[in-house]
C-alpha cells in the first residue's frame, strides 16, 4: 500500500475510533444493544489499526495487572464450572472490562474527554424526559371502587390495582379489557397488574362481565384513571438497573457542578437543571439503595470540593428532599426505608445466608467459586432459595456473588482493584493543580461514583449488571485518561 494511502486509512480509522467513542456514550444511558454493538466494532477497528505505523502507542494503567488478572480467575471459575457451558457464555460480559482500555486508550486529547463527559449527561436526559412525560401522561388503567361482585375482584383484583396488560396486550382504557372478556374463548383472560412493586398475573374468565350500559358498569368498577404509580425504568425495562446508572451519571454531574469556579453562569444552570431531572428520574426508581448510594457519593464529592460551611448549607436543602423520598418511598412500595416486614429485605436475608452457606460448604468453592449462573441448574440439589419457596435470583451483593461464583481469591483481587482505583483518584485531586475545573470534575465524579456503586453494591449484584457496568467502565476509562494526560504527561 502506498504511503499517502496508509496514511489516509490510519486518519479514517482513528477517526472512526473516536465516533464510536460518542456513539458508545449516548447509547449508554438509554440502549444495551446499542452500547454493546458500539463497544465491538469501536474494539474491532482498534485491533486493525495495529496492522499500520505508526502503530498506536498503548498506555499503561494503574489497574492494568488487576484487571486482567480478576478476567483470568473468572475465566478458571467458568472452565471449572458446575455447569461450564453457561459460565463460559457468560464470559462475553466478563470482558467488558476491556471498555476501560477502549477509552482510556483512544480518547485523543482532553478535549475529547470533556465532550465524552458532557455526551453521557445530555444522552441521559433523554431518557429523563421520556420518564417525566410517562410519568404526567400515565399509562394503562387504574382501577378504584372495585365491588364485590365484579369478575375483576372475584379473581383477586382490588381496588388502587393497575390493570397493564390483557392477553399480553397493553390495556388503554376498560373498553379494551371488556372486548377481551367477550371474546368466545374457553381459557380464562390473563390481566397483568400492578400492585406497588409486584406485577401479579389474574386470570378473570370471560362471559362473566355484570349488566350496564357502559364499560366501567359492565366490569363493576367505579371509576378508572391512567396509572403513574410504577417504578421508573427508563428505556431499560428494569427500575434497579436505571437507578444504579443514574446513581453514577448524577455523581459525574454533581463533579462538575462542584468543580464550576462559576456557578452562577449558564453553565451551572444547565447543571443544576440537569441534576434536578436526574434527581427526579432516580426518585421514581423508587430504589432505596441507590438512594442512598446517590447521597454516599454526592456527600462524598461535597466534602471534597465545597467548604465545610458550604456543605453544611446544601446538607440542610437535601432534608426536604430525603423526607420526600421516604414518603414516596411509603406511597409507591408500602414499605419503610428500613422494614423487616419488607419481602425484598426478608429475601435478601434468607439468600446471603444460603449462599454464605454454600460458599463455606466446600473447600472448592472458596477457592474457584461454583460458576457463574451455574446456581440456575444446580439450585434444586443445593437446596437454595428455601428449596423453591421464594423467587429464584442471585446473591444481590457483589462480594456474595463474586466469592461464591468465582471463588475468594478472585473477591478479594476485585477488592484490591476498586481500592488502586480509588487511590488513583484520590492521588489525581491531591496532585491535581493543573487541571482545569472539567477534568477536576470528571474525577471527583468518578470517585463518587465508585463509593456511591460499591455501597448499593453491598445489597445489589450491580457488578453483574452489564448496563451499569458499561456505564462504569466509561467513566474510569475517562477518569484514567486525565490522569495520565494530565498529571503523567502522556
Amino acid at each position: 500500500m502506498e504511503p499517502q494511502s496508509r496514511s489516509q486509512v490510519v486518519r479514517v480509522l482513528d477517526h472512526a475510533i473516536v465516533a464510536f467513542l460518542f456513539i458508545f456514550a449516548a447509547a449508554a444511558p438509554n440502549s444495551i444493544a446499542a452500547t454493546q454493538s458500539a463497544w465491538l466494532v469501536g474494539l474491532v477497528l482498534w485491533l486493525v489499526r495495529f496492522f499500520f505505523r505508526p502503530r498506536p502507542r498503548f498506555y499503561r494503567t494503574p489497574v492494568d495487572y488487576l484487571l486482567l488478572g480478576f478476567f483470568l480467575l473468572t475465566c478458571l471459575s467458568a472452565f471449572l464450572s458446575y455447569d461450564p457451558m453457561v459460565s463460559i457464555g457468560k464470559l462475553r460480559a466478563a470482558s467488558l472490562f476491556t471498555i476501560v482500555y477502549f477509552f482510556a486508550e483512544n480518547a485523543p486529547s482532553l478535549r475529547v474527554v470533556r465532550l465524552l463527559a458532557i455526551t453521557l449527561i445530555c444522552a441521559c436526559m433523554v431518557n429523563v424526559v421520556f420518564t417525566a412525560g410517562e410519568r404526567l401522561l400515565g399509562r394503562a388503567v387504574k382501577v378504584y371502587g372495585v365491588v364485590e361482585q365484579s369478575p375483576l375482584y372475584e379473581s383477586g383484583i382490588r381496588d388502587g390495582d393497575t390493570l397493564l396488560e390483557v392477553d399480553g396486550q397493553k390495556l388503554r382504557d376498560p373498553q379494551e379489557l371488556v372486548d377481551a372478556l367477550l371474546k368466545p374463548k374457553k381459557e380464562p383472560a390473563a390481566v397483568l397488574t400492578y400492585r406497588h412493586e409486584l406485577q401479579p398475573v389474574f386470570q378473570v374468565p370471560r362471559g362473566n362481565l355484570l349488566p350496564g350500559n357502559s364499560a366501567l358498569e359492565q366490569l363493576g368498577v367505579g371509576s378508572w384513571s391512567r396509572g403513574r404509580d410504577w417504578r421508573a425504568s427508563g428505556f431499560y425495562g428494569q427500575f434497579v438497573t436505571y437507578a444504579e446508572v443514574l446513581q453514577l451519571i448524577i455523581a459525574l454531574t454533581v463533579g462538575l457542578f462542584v468543580s464550576l469556579p462559576i456557578k452562577r453562569s449558564w453553565t451551572g444552570i444547565l447543571l443544576l437543571l440537569a441534576l434536578a431531572g436526574l434527581g427526579f428520574a432516580l426518585l421514581m426508581t423508587v430504589t432505596r439503595a441507590s438512594w442512598f448510594a446517590c447521597i454516599v457519593s454526592s456527600l462524598i464529592i461535597l466534602l471534597l470540593g465545597l467548604r465545610r460551611r458550604t456543605v453544611i448549607f446544601v446538607g440542610l436543602l437535601a432534608i426536604p428532599l430525603i423526607l420526600a423520598g421516604l414518603l414516596v418511598l411509603k406511597q409507591k412500595r408500602n414499605v419503610a426505608f428500613i422494614d423487616q416486614t419488607d419481602q425484598s429485605t426478608t429475601w435478601r436475608e434468607t439468600v446471603w445466608r444460603e449462599g454464605f452457606n454454600l460458599l463455606v460448604s466446600k473447600p472448592r468453592h472458596l477457592l474457584v467459586g461454583i460458576g457463574m449462573d451455574s446456581i440456575k441448574s444446580h439450585w434444586r440439589e443445593w437446596g437454595m432459595f428455601e428449596n423453591g419457596r421464594i423467587p429464584l435470583g442471585h446473591m444481590h451483593s457483589n462480594p456474595l456473588e463474586i466469592a461464591l461464583e468465582r471463588g475468594v481469591p478472585a473477591l478479594i483481587l476485585w477488592l484490591v482493584f476498586l481500592f488502586v482505583y480509588a487511590r488513583t483518584l484520590w492521588r489525581s485531586l491531591r496532585y491535581g493543580a493543573k487541571l482545569e475545573w472539567i477534568e477536576r470534575g470528571i474525577i471527583l465524579g468518578a470517585l463518587g461514583g465508585l463509593a456511591g456503586f460499591f455501597t448499593s453494591g453491598l445489597v445489589h449484584y450491580n457488578w453483574g449488571d452489564s448496563e451499569v457496568v458499561m456505564v462504569f467502565y466509561m467513566i474510569m476509562g475517562l477518569a484514567l485518561t486525565v490522569d495520565r494526560q494530565v498529571l503523567q504527561g502522556t
